[in-house]
């Protein structure tokens, strides 16, 4: 699936050393075509609650699928890094 820059996808797996979970919701930044080494990705950013950002993560298609309407946004506690 392709994702518009600025649409918000939700993460599908943990990336523990960027401090984001399966769940999280980020917005699409950039998109990264695949190449010989690399699979096609996108750079997500994901947000605290406040705005502030808690990560910009380089992210494969595969671990991200659009949000929906059926998507209810949930707070966590951010784990301290």
């Amino acid at each position: 699936m392709t994702y518009p820059s600025f649409s918000r996808v939700i993460l599908l797996k943990d990336i523990a050393e960027e401090n984001v979970i399966a769940g999280d919701m980020g917005t699409v930044v950039e998109f990264h075509p695949a190449t010989e080494e690399y699979p096609e990705g996108y750079e997500v950013e994901f947000f605290a609650g406040n705005g502030d950002t808690i990560a910009v993560v380089s992210v494969p298609t595969t671990a991200l699928r659009a949000a929906t309407r059926q998507d209810v946004l949930h707070v966590r506690q951010l784990n301290a890094a």
